[in-house]
């Protein structure tokens, strides 16, 4: 039995799961999820809110744990060495929040949002773009999905 149908079964509030799982440092992924709801009618705003919701708030969550946890016990707990943590602190003082497009990305996503934190980037602006970030890519998988099924 595939992931996606599975947890499509549970509606919107499977979809809601998925996307927040996706977004922390567990490996999953809600496209599946998305694209069986969107395959079997589903409306596309909702999907796509649903989505983006549970997607974000899963990425603030990574940024909640970088934010108020000292970095050493992060370093300590997910193995990660001080080198790299540097760079990517580094990266983060040069980009700032902007750095929240970039969460939806595969792999480095959830370290990039845990590293927003890390580098105390604010809140509200690191929260929009993340959104915004995370909201552009269930668009285009959304997009792409309905000129599949309807030719």
């Amino acid at each position: 039995m595939e992931l996606g149908p599975v947890w499509a079964e549970w509606g919107l509030v499977g979809l809601f799961l998925a996307a927040f799982l996706a977004a922390t440092i567990l490996p999953f992924s809600s496209e599946a999820v998305l694209l069986a709801l969107a395959a079997a009618g589903g409306q596309p705003m909702p999907l796509f809110l649903v989505a983006t919701l549970g997607n974000t708030l899963g990425g603030l969550t990574n940024y909640g744990i970088g934010r108020w946890l000292p970095t050493e016990r992060i370093v300590q707990r997910y193995g990660a060495d001080t080198l790299r943590a540097e760079r990517w602190r580094a990266y983060i003082q040069r980009h700032g929040a902007w750095a929240a497009l970039l969460c939806w990305l595969p792999v480095v996503g959830d370290p990039l949002a845990l590293a927003l934190g890390l580098a105390r980037t604010a809140m509200l602006p690191t929260a929009i773009l993340m959104m915004l970030g995370k909201g552009a890519r269930y668009a285009v998988l959304l997009w792409a999905t309905d000129r599949i099924i309807t030719g």
